[in-house]
């Protein structure tokens, strides 16, 4: 559905060019919540706004449903975004309308009869679970509520896409956790492709099929959730993982010099997680194995986590360990 291909975004200041985005590709399927993450700086903001062409892209090529999106012209640009809604982190409500008129803004502006804009409005206002507002002004709401309204009001025309701006990172837990329900139900009930910018693992791993790791303005790893935290390839995407850890960096915490056997990081997935293969290894190739750190986590309905281990025997009952390991589908990392 969305095609990217080389993507290339410069500014230039002072006679010194910058690039933001550096010949960045990735396709994104139709109903799929894609996820874009990265620190403050990455490049993901210039990416997402080079989509709808808020920014204009110095090259490659963007194809919506078979679109070239940067060949459009001005009026054709237009008629293209009414498939492409946004929502951003400061939500950008209009303060003096109340929530119904933030809501109808949109659909006025295309001039829409005023009984369907009606009809529409009650109906956005009942899937974001807010009727009981439609007359309040953004003032009397809390974030999580302002957010969820923009969300209505990037609907309101029926996108077949909405790109999501780092749309939590200004609200608190609970107004987040609000947010992401809100997003998931598009998806199912509206089967609308989601592009979601941030910073927050948490927030990724929650909501995304999967996630694109950008660093100086390059993607510089892809895959989908559950392979992204079962086996991280680059130390960026291994920072974000550490933060849903029960310390910030595991391994950098543990002295490797102390251990005489293999120190190893284990990493399970929802094929693994249940399976007693410690034990086997205890019990087959009379190793002893040492806990040193882990974790458990969840990715919707499914379990992932890692262990830090040091193992200890010959080298042939330790290789033999490793390689049963991996024969069961865990991901073994050496680490010394």
């Amino acid at each position: 559905m969305i095609e990217v291909s080389h993507l290339v975004k410069e500014f230039s200041n002072d006679g010194k060019v910058f690039r933001a985005v550096d010949d960045v590709s990735f396709q994104v399927k139709k109903g799929e919540i894609y996820g874009i993450i990265g620190l403050s700086g990455a490049g993901k903001s210039t990416l997402v706004r080079c989509l709808n062409r808020l920014e204009e892209p110095t090259s490659g090529k963007i194809v919506i449903d078979g679109v070239d999106m940067v060949a459009l012209s001005k009026k054709e640009l237009l008629n293209q975004r009414k498939d492409i809604g946004m929502i951003f982190q400061h939500f950008n409500l209009f303060l003096q309308k109340t929530v119904y008129d933030n809501i109808a803004y949109p659909l006025e502006i295309q001039k829409w009869p005023k009984e369907k804009i009606q009809a529409r409005v009650e109906e956005l206002l009942d899937f974001i679970d807010l009727k009981d507002k439609r007359g309040v002004y953004p003032s009397s709401l809390s974030g999580g509520q302002k957010q969820r309204v923009a969300i209505a009001r990037a609907l309101a025309t029926s996108p077949k896409i909405l790109l999501s701006d780092e749309g939590t990172s200004a609200l608190d837990p609970i107004n987040t956790r609000m947010v992401v329900e809100t997003l998931k139900k598009t998806v199912k009930d509206l089967n609308t492709t989601i592009i979601m910018i941030t910073h927050q693992m948490e927030v990724a791993k929650d909501i995304c099929d999967r996630i694109a790791v950008m660093e100086n303005g390059k993607i510089i790893e892809e895959n989908t959730v559950e392979e992204l935290f079962r086996a991280p390839k680059t130390k960026q995407t291994q920072k974000f993982i550490s933060s849903l850890r029960e310390s910030d960096n595991p391994d950098q915490n543990i002295d490797l010099t102390k251990y005489k056997g293999r120190v190893l990081r284990l990493s399970y997935d929802d094929q693994t997680v249940d399976q007693p293969i410690l034990s086997r290894c205890i019990k087959d190739y009379q190793v002893d194995v040492n806990l040193l750190s882990g974790n458990m986590n969840r990715l919707d309905v499914k379990d992932f986590g890692y262990m830090i281990v040091e193992v200890l025997g010959s080298d042939q009952q330790v290789d033999q360990a490793l390689a049963f390991m991996k024969e069961k589908g865990v991901y073994v990392e050496v680490l010394k």
